[in-house]
C-alpha cells in the first residue's frame, strides 16, 4: 500500500480527478482519499513513481509519505 500527500485537492471533482490519475496506471488499484487530511492511500502493484507522475500530470502535486506492502 501507498500513501501520499496530495495537497491541492479541495473537493469532489479533486478526489474524482486523482482517482482517475491513479487508475490510468492500474484500473484495478484501491483508492481511498480522505479530503480534509489530504491522504490518498492505493493498493497496487505498480510502481509509485509512475501513479505519482499520473497524479502531477492531472495537476495535483504528490509526495509519498509512507510505504508498506500490502
Amino acid at each position: 500500500m501507498y500513501q501520499l500527500k496530495v495537497d491541492n485537492m479541495t473537493c469532489g471533482h479533486c478526489v474524482s480527478r486523482v482517482t482517475q490519475a491513479v487508475k490510468t496506471v492500474d484500473a484495478a488499484a484501491a483508492v481511498a482519499i480522505d479530503l480534509p487530511t489530504k491522504l490518498v492511500r492505493i493498493t497496487s502493484s505498480h510502481d509509485v513513481g509512475k501513479i505519482i507522475n499520473a497524479i502531477n500530470e492531472a495537476g495535483y502535486p504528490a509526495q509519498s509519505i509512507a510505504n508498506s506492502e500490502p
